[in-house]
């Protein structure tokens, strides 16, 4: 049995580490209500960006296929995969889930004979994909916790440029989807070709809206100039870098709940071991002190 002096230093290292993880804990939350305010901000004009495009390519008919962004390459032999994840840890899978789920699609990819070009935000991602010994085409970190618009355009005109380029044919991304702090989804979904995003809504899962027993959406009647296929051309891109940015922002909320989730893990873990530990002290203790009245009573004995 360990000495009182061996479970007493156990206790204070545990009590400290419980005090890092309760403040750690604190300062995730705060950090949770600033990204759940940016999510709420930026879903509204995401939106509004989705129905613009989605109008303007309907108004331009068959002269949509004329975007360079919308138009498909004939064959998908090089595809980008952006995965998105923190620049730090300590929060439970958050980051591993999307590396794993990047490595399966990798291997769904190779078995149709396409080749992977990976592309990664946050030092986390980065440092994963190159430690599995995969080359990486683009690496952008230092702004996980707090992304900014700017940080999306810089993904986006990349991956826009080598899809034009004709580097690349098909470009997707896979992010944690911010949904509570307990829960973060895996999302995976298509950027370019545009015409494979989900900027429609049967794409985004929302289904006819006759079934659902409301009215189906109309176009308002707007008159494109310079025209809807000009119009398109300007509105794609930033399509693009609206999409980027929401899963940045989503990744980034996500990141703190699954941290505080975590933080808060560790600090009821470490409450029950104090406990324990308290018991085998007095366990300890207890048996000191037989001990002590053992050699007395012996003692005594000795003496009489």
């Amino acid at each position: 049995m360990a000495s009182q002096r061996d479970v007493r230093n156990k206790i204070a290292s545990v009590k400290n580490i419980q005090k890092i993880t309760r403040a750690m804990e604190m300062v995730a939350g705060a950090r949770l209500r600033r990204a759940e305010q940016r999510i709420e901000a930026l879903r509204p004009y995401a939106e509004g960006l989705r129905r613009m495009t989605r109008q303007a390519a309907r108004a331009a008919g068959a002269n949509a296929a004329q975007v360079p962004l919308l138009s498909e390459h004939e064959s998908e032999s090089n595809v980008a995969l952006l995965l998105v994840t923190g620049d730090r840890g300590l929060a439970g899978g958050f980051n591993s889930q999307i590396i794993r789920a990047g490595a399966r699609i990798a291997s769904e990819l190779a078995e149709q004979g396409r080749n992977t070009l990976w592309y990664a935000s946050g030092r986390r991602g980065v440092s994963s994909v190159s430690f599995r010994g995969n080359e990486l085409a683009g690496s952008y970190t230092g702004f996980a916790d707090r992304p900014a618009y700017a940080d999306a355009r810089t993904i986006a005109d990349d991956l826009i440029q080598a899809y034009i380029d004709g580097s690349l044919d098909r470009v997707e991304i896979v992010y944690n989807a911010y949904i509570s702090p307990l829960t973060q989804r895996v999302t995976r979904e298509a950027l370019l070709p545009v015409a494979h995003a989900p900027f429609s809504a049967e794409q985004e899962g929302e289904g006819d809206p006759t079934q659902r027993g409301e009215r189906p959406e109309r176009p308002a009647p707007v008159d494109y100039e310079p025209g809807a296929e000009e119009i398109l051309k300007r509105l794609v891109p930033d399509f693009v870098e609206i999409s980027i940015y929401r899963a940045l922002v989503e990744s980034a909320a996500g990141f703190f709940g699954a941290q505080m989730t975590a933080m808060r893990s560790a600090s009821d873990n470490a409450g029950e071991i104090l406990t324990d530990l308290t018991l085998e002290m007095n366990r300890a203790r207890q048996a000191e002190i037989t001990q002590e009245i053992m050699e007395v009573v012996a003692g005594a004995e000795g003496l009489s």
